[in-house]
């Protein structure tokens, strides 16, 4: 205000004097009389544009300095900003919850999101259908950036093997990361190792056994990050969980990859299952009775009141031990209408032994869950005392009002893995964000979980939103916090796990597909097309959920006048989605053909399957010689060369080979080569298997039911190979196939708009490690995308 008053007294000085000389030039004008008259005129309009341009530069300068100091720029940061756009931002800037608000002085240099699963077909036809919009999330990036036509992802197309290949810039025969489980040939024959907590690069292996590698075949980008001072951060992303590495099997196993390698600047563990599996529950009105004092007590201390008697159940029925301490769920039955009926409609779930506790709570505790069968939505219970720090939820699917019918479902009890090296990040999101909540759970609709034998198609459907909704939204705030708390961060890697989960689900696409997966004539005209049609709803609903992650992170960084993003921001998948109609036992397969399980043993993921020969020397209980091992090897290949689907029902009246792509492991002309049994090639590493195979499209291993429900067409089997599956979305086919493409959009202050025909996922770390000018190992294989 006072920088008003001062431009306001100088222009009203400015004029007074302009005014004053008028007068006096004019006065002079009058006894000159003609002959100095038009000088003096000149002279007059000299004097006053020379004050009038004064007044005008004045007021500029005092509207600039007005506007400077009321929104608290500087001109330092102005000049920071277009000397360093990384880093600000325009002066304001969407949050999360879509208010305008005055923007932080630092953003992430590059934020690196990853979908599971999305697929471009799929986005380019709901953004043209209006399903996703332009201006938001991935449309939003597309608008402003770039995106890619196609991107080719790695052999094989799989959860574990791709995000490994988007963070070392290296295909899975390099990094050593083949499939989501797979076997570690350290390991006795028997054993496996999950693909997200495998050694990435591998490790040595000799006669004196496992060890850490001197020389990884690829490294996460992380390190070559850190090494050149970078701040990274990572948030549900597969490798960088803080774990020490060892071979599963061997007793006191050595270190094969020390947590330092796994962990960032800012660490946040994928979640693990505390032991807990969903169930679904069936209770009637004679499972309940009148609660008692203590009970209706606590209830009134937690401020919770009751139109009809409050009713608790009166029996024991859901008993479990998660994190060392034992839990009793125990129900009341709420009537919180006032219309002088008994109509009960909310459920409270408490642990018999705390009670109800009447709050307030601190995260990662929540007290009693809450239950209102309107919201139809899940409500979380924390599971006090844990050692894990585990929690779980409850939904209710059907609350009759006089309780004659009540189904409700209790996930799975979950926890952030409490690894030491990470202990403060876990916690920090523990308590700040609340405990590991479930993710979409395929056991629930598929009815594998037990207690669902009751609940209809429609309630399980509803149970299995609910946790995408809720899940990819813990997910998008995981996220959030972290960069939040780093917001000087020069990468972050984020994860959502949808739409992967509701594709796998969902995908009914083929008219081969039964639409009820326990009738095998429900394929063709006799699907069920209201079910398909409510299928493709789920699907719709999966993208838009995870487009709005993308669009919150892009909210907390901000956007441009131009509506580009202040951070440069790379949105990829690691795979694409088919469908497929029949799931093949990979096992019934090879003892149908005669082979050994001792000798031979096949690990499948998804539609890759990677079989082991029991290579003496190699294993520690190996059984099988060189010669024979060599014998075997050719066997099993021509065992899946020939293998041919001729049910006219699903090859329509063809031939079609079951495997698509076969490799086996090269072997030395000298069979006393000591790399006998553990050489590699593009399609073959390490650990991937002596014969690794994919399926053609179509065909999963994945799906095959208990008890088997066999094909139409098939003839009757005891140990049938072929069978119909009990969902419905597949991946890990070849690569290169058009349906098996990721995604990639990228859009940011360093990243000029255009398009990209064709990228590859190992392109992603080389691309990031240029935007952050740093060299790339030496073990990248992809390209930089951008100058």
């Amino acid at each position: 205000m006072c920088i008003i008053f001062i431009v306001h007294k100088k222009l009203c000085k400015s004029t007074h004097f302009i005014y004053l000389n008028y007068l006096k030039i004019s006065s002079n004008l009058a006894s000159l009389e003609i002959i100095f008259k038009p000088y003096c005129k000149v002279l007059f309009m000299i004097q006053f544009l020379r004050h009038y341009l004064r007044t005008i530069i004045w007021f500029a300068i005092g509207l600039t300095c007005t506007l400077v100091f009321a929104t608290g720029f500087s001109l330092t940061q102005l000049s920071a900003t277009a000397t360093n756009p990384n880093h600000q931002s325009s002066l304001h800037t969407r949050t999360d919850k879509g208010k305008l608000a005055r923007r932080r002085t630092k953003v992430p240099k590059v934020i690196l999101i990853s979908l599971d699963g999305a697929t471009p077909r799929l986005i380019n036809q709901y953004l043209a259908d209006g399903i996703l919009t332009s201006n938001e999330g991935m449309g939003l990036l597309q608008s402003q950036g770039v995106a890619a036509q196609r991107n080719i992802t790695i052999t094989p197309s799989l959860t574990a093997a791709g995000h490994i290949a988007i963070g070392t810039g290296s295909i899975a025969a390099k990094n050593d990361i083949n499939a989501n489980s797979f076997h570690l040939v350290a390991s006795p024959f028997t054993q496996n190792i999950s693909g997200f907590g495998a050694p990435i690069g591998g490790y040595e292996f000799d006669i004196h056994g496992p060890s850490e590698s001197p020389n990884p075949t690829a490294e996460p980008l992380w390190l070559a990050l850190r090494e050149k001072g970078k701040k990274v951060v990572a948030a549900t992303f597969a490798g960088a969980d803080g774990a020490d590495i060892t071979v599963p099997g061997l007793t006191n196993s050595p270190i094969v990859q020390p947590a330092s390698k796994r962990k960032v600047d800012y660490t946040i563990p994928f979640g693990a299952f505390a032991g807990a599996s969903a169930q679904g529950f069936s209770l009637t009105k004679v499972d309940f009775a009148e609660a008692s004092q203590t009970t209706l007590d606590q209830l009134k201390k937690a401020g919770k009141l009751s139109y009809s008697p409050i009713l608790g159940t009166n029996k024991s029925f859901d008993k479990f031990t998660v994190g060392g301490v034992n839990y009793d769920i125990q129900i009341l039955a709420l009537d919180t209408t006032n219309d002088n009926q008994i109509n009960y409609d909310t459920l409270v779930f408490y642990d018999a032994t705390q009670g109800i506790q009447p709050g307030p709570f601190s995260l990662p505790s929540t007290g009693p869950a809450y239950v209102y069968i309107s919201d139809q939505k899940s409500s979380l219970f924390y599971l006090e005392g844990s050692s894990n720090k585990a929690g779980t939820a409850f939904y209710a699917t059907t609350l009759a009002p006089d309780l004659s019918t009540v189904h409700f479902v209790r996930y799975s009890a979950n926890y952030i893995p409490r690894n030491q090296a990470v202990l403060a990040d876990v916690d920090d999101i523990n308590n700040n964000v609340g405990f590991w909540e479930a993710q979409p759970d395929y056991r629930i609709p598929e009815r594998l979980s037990p207690g669902l034998q009751n609940f209809s198609d429609s309630e399980l459907e509803a149970v299995y939103q609910d946790q995408v909704q809720t899940f990819v939204d813990y997910q998008t705030r995981i996220s959030l916090r972290a960069i939040n708390k780093n917001p000087d961060a020069d990468l972050v890697m984020l994860y959502i796990e949808q739409p992967d989960g509701s594709e796998h689900q969902f995908f009914i696409t083929d008219p081969r597909q039964a639409t009820d997966f326990t009738n095998p004539n429900s394929i063709g005209e006799n699907q069920d097309k209201q079910k398909i049609a409510r299928y493709q709803r789920y699907i719709q609903v999966a993208y838009q959920t995870a487009n709005r992650a993308v669009q919150r992170v892009i909210n907390t960084v901000g956007t441009s006048k131009q509506g580009r993003p202040n951070s440069n921001i790379i949105v990829v998948s690691d795979h694409g989605m088919d469908p497929f109609h029949t799931a093949l036992n990979i096992n019934n397969f090879l003892t149908n053909q005669g082979f050994d399980s001792n000798k031979v043993r096949a690990v499948s993921s998804g539609t890759a399957v990677n079989i082991y020969i029991n290579l003496k020397g190699r294993e520690p209980n190996g059984s099988v010689n060189r010669e024979e091992y060599i014998t075997l090897q050719q066997k099993i290949a021509d065992a899946l060369k020939s293998f041919v689907d001729t049910n006219s029902y699903y090859a329509y009246g063809n031939s079609v080979p079951i495997f698509d792509k076969i490799y086996t492991r090269p072997i030395p002309k000298d069979l006393n080569d000591t790399s006998f049994g553990l050489s590699t090639s593009d399609f073959i590493g390490q650990d991937s298997g002596d014969i690794f195979a994919l399926l053609t499209e179509g065909y999963s291993f994945d799906g095959t039911q208990t008890p088997v429900v066999q094909r139409l067409g098939d003839s009757t089997s005891n140990r049938p190979v072929l069978s119909v599956p009990n969902f419905y979305g597949a991946h890990g086919y070849d690569p290169t196939l058009p349906n098996m493409s990721a995604i990639f959009y990228a859009a940011g202050p360093d990243i000029q708009p255009g398009k990209l025909e064709q990228v590859h996922n190992i392109d992603i770390a080389p691309t990031i490690l240029r935007l952050l000018d740093v060299q790339p190992a030496s073990t990248v294989q992809g390209k930089a995308l951008f100058n």
